[in-house]
């Protein structure tokens, strides 16, 4: 359907007005008296100020006219452009608007008339004004909120934040190429500039209750220089997590979760597990946290023993002379 409806998008715009169409992929479920529109035309129509009436029942018997219409186009249009090559869309449809245009200024055979004066004559009166801005398709999502207020819109793997009273609840994602809004109970809570950086988080401050709005402030530095105040072995952990990821943002939580131990266990005892994290090279929320419930933080630090043992299977560097 996506790409019937890019095909209905620009030509309202052609002949300066909405003309009428007989699309079958508009109707999904058939019914003599109230037949299912297609959601996306429906809103395709609304944006348009028309209206979807679906056909009469039955085979129509002029849809052959319409059908030559459309060969007729097809062969003076599309079929000259097949060995053409274009490297933008906006050169392919400039070609074809000329060969439209071209193809309507055309004499009917033995008349002195064209499609373009008939249009304009008897037609083009009785359309419609057409919409100023370009109909963007819409594409429909229903997703459950986080607990920190943010879904995710799964197609680009990013996470967008709602009003915090939202949280847990299912909501109706709908976005275009360009923008995302967020509807509970068919009313409009969120509306945000899509973004399609993957793992990412766009959030509205306002949308935060108070006791969390300061984490919109996060960043790579505060998280530092909080680590600093704890300690240098703290701070170099929190270095090492921020700096293993693509993105710091997605290092946040764990960073979080690391200087947060400072509370339960200490500033002592959280820098001797990091100090152990950074000597086992598996720096980690999970692995300083295990340190701790082990008490693997309080061991001696021991030095591994490299002295080979003597033993009679052992020959020595000689025998590989």
């Amino acid at each position: 359907m996506p790409y019937a409806t890019l095909v209905e998008c620009p030509q309202p715009s052609y002949g300066s007005g909405r003309p009428s169409d007989n699309l079958k992929a508009a109707v999904i479920r058939a019914d003599r008296y109230e037949p299912q529109i297609n959601e996306m035309l429906s809103d395709f129509a609304l944006h348009y100020q028309t209206t979807v009436l679906p056909a009469r029942s039955g085979k129509p018997r002029d849809k052959a006219l319409v059908e030559g219409a459309v060969n007729i186009l097809y062969n003076r249009v599309y079929a000259p452009l097949r060995n053409q090559l274009f490297h933008r869309l906006e050169e392919l449809n400039a070609v074809i608007l000329e060969r439209v245009d071209a193809h309507n200024q055309i004499l009917f055979s033995g008349k002195e008339y064209s499609r373009r004066t008939r249009f304009e004559a008897y037609e083009q009166v009785h359309l419609s004004p057409v919409h100023t801005s370009i109909y963007q398709i819409k594409h429909y999502l229903v997703a459950r909120v986080q607990k920190n207020c943010h879904v995710l819109l799964s197609e680009d793997k990013h996470y967008y934040n709602v009003p915090y009273r939202y949280a847990g609840k299912r909501v109706r994602l709908i976005f275009t190429q360009y923008t995302v809004e967020i509807y509970a109970h068919y009313e409009r809570i969120a509306i945000h500039q899509r973004d399609r950086s993957k793992y990412h988080y766009s959030t509205t401050k306002d949308h935060l209750p108070n006791t969390q709005q300061w984490v919109t402030d996060w960043n790579p530095a505060s998280f530092i220089r909080w680590a600093g105040r704890i300690g240098a072995q703290t701070q170099r952990t929190v270095e090492v997590v921020l700096g293993s990821r693509a993105h710091p943002k997605q290092a946040y939580k764990s960073c979080q979760g690391i200087l947060s131990l400072e509370k339960k266990v200490g500033v002592d005892r959280l820098e001797r597990a990091c100090e152990r994290a950074l000597c086992y090279q598996s720096v980690s929320y999970k692995v300083i946290r295990s340190i701790l419930e082990r008490g693997l933080d309080s061991l001696p630090e021991s030095t591994p023993n490299l002295i080979a043992t003597a033993h009679e299977n052992i020959r020595g560097s000689a025998a590989c002379q």
